[in-house]
């Protein structure tokens, strides 16, 4: 197990748009998603994308689970390896972007600032990917998992969730989120 320092915003490769995976199949990718995800898991997130880790590859990872800051969680859902994702559709119907709870985001590679924000995302997704086998799939995603995959999927585009904040009102300091979500 390999447990690598999430990267933070200002340095450069958070900002890049990631390049394709070319050999899926490589020992490379698999330490590479070996890598996000123990990385992901004890650093208690729920999704990780290789930039988070300081590598510009199309790589992220995502696992619905209870966290230290996400007590409970609606739905899990296991590991999900995405490689050279691209999402095809985007609801019409979105969560988030003022004062909505449930609309929060945070990041770990912003995590040293613990900044927290109601940022506005497309209640489904359907996303085409590769897996770890290098088979194609086609995901449908609802709720917080919609949300993870938009979120991971901004990341090897070089977009954090602060870019798509609209109501600046909403940015809130860590004790102060989990004040306001335990209202």
């Amino acid at each position: 197990m390999i447990i690598k320092k999430t990267t933070q915003v200002g340095n450069p490769v958070i900002r890049l748009k990631s390049k394709l995976v070319k050999n899926i199949q490589s020992s490379e990718v698999k330490r590479v998603v070996r890598d996000l995800t123990d990385s992901m898991r004890h650093h208690s997130l729920i999704g990780m994308a290789a930039p988070q880790i300081g590598i510009g590859l199309r790589i992220f990872v995502t696992e619905i689970r209870p966290t230290n800051l996400r007590i409970t969680v609606e739905k899990s859902d296991a590991l999900k390896v995405f490689i050279n994702p691209k999402i095809t559709y985007f609801s019409k119907k979105i969560f988030g972007g003022k004062k909505v709870k449930g609309g929060f985001e945070g990041c770990g590679s912003v995590d040293d600032g613990g900044i927290f924000a109601s940022v506005p995302r497309s209640t489904s997704v359907i996303v085409e990917a590769y897996d770890l086998d290098g088979k194609k799939f086609i995901l449908k995603a609802e709720g917080l998992l919609a949300r993870v995959i938009q979120h991971e999927y901004d990341h090897i585009n070089g977009i954090i969730f602060l870019d798509r904040v609209i109501d600046t009102k909403t940015i809130f300091e860590r004790e102060e989120y989990l004040k306001y979500i335990k209202s």
